[in-house]
Order: structure tokens, then sequence, then C-alpha cells
């Protein structure tokens, strides 16, 4: 759980339950059907959990690109509300994926680690791991526009 103080030294916490009604709060229904949760919230991260969908993967059995580019931009959401100390809008401005290895039969535990958050604008680093793995299936970074 993410504590920080408001602009009157008051604590502020964000909690996993207060980031997952910003995910059905704020996103759409597709989005919504990728089964995210949250695991952990923290002043500058995020954990998710994607889970394994054969409704999810392409050819070959491997879960989708596009599935794992959509949870790591929604987990960004998330870990820059929980720096934040709330949700106010914001945009996705970059995304850049780098594919690793295939992801087949496990969840996907996705590690957002905001490093910088300024007035406005937001940067993040993303690793994506299937449960159990030691090393990651992806990896992103994303830069976001804060707009409220």
């Amino acid at each position: 759980m993410a504590v920080r103080s408001d602009r009157h030294n008051l604590p502020v916490t964000f909690s996993p339950a207060d980031a997952d009604k910003i995910l059905t709060d704020n996103f759409a229904p597709w989005v919504l059907a990728l089964g995210l949760t949250v695991q952990e919230t923290g002043e500058r991260h995020a954990v998710l959990r994607l889970p394994w969908s054969a409704d999810l993967a392409r050819d070959g059995g491997g879960l989708s690109g596009q599935a794992m580019m959509a949870a790591a931009d929604t987990a960004t959401v998330v870990a820059i509300s929980a720096a934040r100390g709330g949700y106010g809008p914001m945009t996705t401005v970059q995304q850049s994926t780098s594919f690793q290895r295939p992801v087949v039969g496990a969840d996907v535990l996705i590690h957002v680690r905001v490093t910088k958050l300024g007035r406005r604008m937001a940067f993040a680093d993303i690793t994506l791991t299937p449960e159990g793995a030691d090393e990651p299936a992806a990896t992103a970074s994303t830069v976001y526009a804060l707009l409220g």
C-alpha cells in the first residue's frame, strides 16, 4: 500500500483495492476482459497479474504481444496513480516493448516502477515475468502526459 503526504502533510494511502476501483471505473470493457488484478501498490510502483487465458494466445499457444502491451500500459496507469496518491486523467505518449521469450500456460506478473514523476509527465519501466520464472518475458518503458 502506498502512503504519502498531501499538501497539508496529512497521510494519503493508495491500496490495491483503490487501484482495482480505478480499473473498473476508467477502463474499456475489452481491457477489463484481460482479467488484470492489482497485487501490490507502493509509493512509486505497482504489481499487477495478467491471468493466463487461451483466449489471449496466438498461433503456437503463446500469450499474444498485444495482450501483454495492453497489460503493461494499464499497469502503468495504476503505478502512476499510486505515485500521485490517486487517479487523474493521463494519456500514453510513448510505449516501447521488447519481447524476450514466449509465455505459455502461466500468469504474468507485471512490475511497474515509476522512474520520474513530474507535474505534466511521468516515465516508467515495466517488467513482465511469467509466474515462477526467473527471467522476464518482456520489458517495456512508457511515457505519460498528466492531464489533470
